[in-house]
């Protein structure tokens, strides 16, 4: 989160900058800045700009360059400090960008923005008590402060605080800028009793989270409730078959009466969630018999065991480059014996020779939705994931299911297990410290090897 800085008195063309920059017109706002450097004019401050604008273009190291001049010409900005370290910290320099949110933070005793980031390098590095510390010092600083309160309620679920987690991840919708949904209708937190109404309970973000929280459901309706599920069109299909719906809708579908809603990821608060009472009753998802028998005469006789691969997920998910591993980093780790199958859909453009030229066999374009999906992995023998929606898919099903994990992972997965108490079928590889993909990547090699691939 960059703070755009500023100088005493910026001049006109430094303001045009900021506001153009803002705006997401980052090439006029970047000849303005070195037009401003050129000509030496508040060359800091330009180079400050030119820094935010690299950071926003993903050239992270570029940035850190680039406000380094910046310190070099003005070493008392404290906007200056916080967003190299916030470039440091994307580029998983977490220590020195550390160093940075405590020069910012001794140059401003009060820096709101500094205290959340350095709280968000230290979660990184697995330090959470400090982490926790620095959001609580944001949110004292500024009480209505959104980012502080969700960054505390993931390190608080992923440190297995459900109950004080789920509370303060309502405060999702501030700080992921994602409006509730406008209905007449009150919001459903368990506290009025659902006998004879019905409710609405609505998908809100990525497709794992609706498979992973639609489980609710079935729960929801034996507190004697007419459910009504609305999720994303791709999903519908596979989530029919849910004990205890009433009907399952597309998103955009025009909606049938209610009583009350409730958004899928509220639902473990109003339910009071804790880690002793995770719903796991698996499989809550089935595969459906004509997808089975169509994908059971695609695939053919087995002849070897069918390992089902997912090895990148979402490019718009928020730590893509975190939790995926680009196929020639995989392809070495598949030991010989096993027929594998890439089950994910969707192919990043660097992927794609290596997998043409690959054993694997890709089927993605014969995906029509996750009915396919849902049947492919029913007729693995085990399913390796990256942190997808996938996982999910399989895990909801009950298939036998590895995923592996970054070093700090989702806060779904918990930390220091091997197990996962949403899916009693997966087992858990989980990055050391040095984040990277081969210690991971060769504890599945050897257990692969272990069951006869």
């Amino acid at each position: 989160m960059p703070n755009d800085g500023s100088s005493e008195k910026p001049s006109a063309q430094l303001q045009t900058a900021v506001g153009l920059r803002q705006l997401g017109k980052l090439e006029q706002a970047q000849i303005i800045c070195e037009q401003l450097v050129r000509t030496g004019q508040f060359e800091a401050e330009a180079l400050h700009q030119l820094g935010i604008i690299a950071y926003q273009r993903k050239q992270f190291s570029r940035a850190v360059e680039l406000i380094d001049k910046a310190i070099a010409i003005n070493p008392t900005d404290e906007a200056f400090y916080s967003n190299r370290g916030l470039a440091l910290h994307e580029i998983k320099k977490f220590d020195l960008a550390i160093a940075d949110f405590d020069r910012a933070i001794a140059h401003k005793a009060d820096y709101v923005l500094a205290y959340y980031n350095r709280g968000n390098s230290l979660q990184a590095l697995k330090k959470f008590d400090v982490a926790l510390a620095d959001y609580d010092k944001a949110i004292s600083l500024k009480s209505d402060f959104a980012p502080a309160y969700w960054n505390k309620a993931l390190t608080l679920l992923l440190g297995g605080d459900l109950q004080n987690g789920f509370e303060l991840h309502e405060w999702r919708w501030k700080a992921l800028n994602i409006g509730r949904r406008d209905f007449v209708q009150p919001l459903w937190l368990g506290e009025a009793p659902l006998q004879g109404k019905t409710i609405l309970l609505h998908s809100e973000q990525g497709l794992g989270d609706t498979l992973q929280f639609s489980r609710y459901a079935s729960l929801v309706a034996k507190s004697g409730a007419q459910v009504l599920l609305e999720v994303q069109k791709p999903l519908v299909g596979i989530l029919k078959g849910l004990e205890g719906i009433s009907r399952v809708l597309a998103q955009g579908e025009p909606l049938p009466a209610f009583d009350y809603h409730c958004p899928l990821l509220s639902l473990p608060l109003a339910l009071r969630t804790t880690l002793k009472t995770i719903p796991a009753d698996i499989p809550y998802i089935k595969a459906g018999q004509e997808e089975l028998e169509v994908w059971s005469n695609r695939l053919g006789r087995k002849r070897k065991p069918r390992i089902g691969l997912a090895w990148s997920g979402s490019p718009l998910h928020k730590k893509d480059r975190d939790r995926n591993i680009e196929i020639v980093s995989l392809l070495p780790y598949l030991p010989n014996g096993c027929e594998y199958f890439a089950l994910q859909k969707d192919l990043r453009e660097y992927d794609k020779a290596a997998l043409n030229l690959s054993a694997i066999h890709y089927l993605g374009e014969e995906l029509e939705d996750f009915k396919d999906t849902a049947a492919l992995c029913e007729l693995m023998d085990l399913v390796v994931s990256v942190d997808t929606s996938l996982a999910h898919l399989s895990g909801a099903l009950g298939k036998l299911t590895w995923i592996l994990l970054p070093y700090v992972p989702d806060w779904r997965w918990l930390l220091n297990r091997d197990d996962s108490p949403w899916y009693p079928t997966v087992k858990l590889y989980r990055q050391n410290s040095d984040m990277k993909w081969g210690s991971v990547l060769e504890s599945m090699r050897q257990d692969l090897m272990m069951t006869k691939c």
